[in-house]
């Protein structure tokens, strides 16, 4: 096991350690995320539900997820009210249930364009399924 050296610049300090390929993608793949107007950063679970609470029902956010294991979550307004799912990333890929990108936008692009016709089911939604 090789221990890689500490984040790039520009990469928040929060990042776990990653191979170089690795941070290649999650370099890229922030860069773009940074420049689209649903990235909130380093949002907490709260504010982003009560930020969605307000807004028509299948609005999104990806904001900077609070738990260790993962990078980013997506924060969804439902009928039921807001939800968040974590987006993984393993071996260079983003994912989000069977869907999987080098991109968190073209992830999130994927989801949108694959639910229109195939409703997601997960647990955190209690059953609601995500379009």
């Amino acid at each position: 096991s090789i221990l890689p050296g500490p984040a790039p610049p520009g990469l928040p300090d929060r990042f776990r350690m990653f191979r170089s390929c690795e941070w290649e993608v999650l370099e890229r793949s922030l860069s773009i995320l940074q420049a689209s107007d649903f990235y909130w950063g380093p949002l907490s679970v709260g504010e982003a539900h009560a930020k969605l609470q307000r807004e028509p029902v299948g609005t999104y956010l990806v904001r900077d997820s609070s738990q260790g294991n993962c990078l980013f979550s997506l924060s969804v307004r439902m009928p039921t009210g807001p939800v968040s799912l974590r987006i993984s990333f393993q071996e260079g890929y983003f994912r989000l249930k069977n869907w999987f990108s080098d991109c968190v936008v073209q992830l999130l692009e994927l989801v949108v364009a694959g639910t229109r016709n195939n409703p997601l089911h997960f647990d955190e939604m209690g059953g609601t399924p995500l379009v």
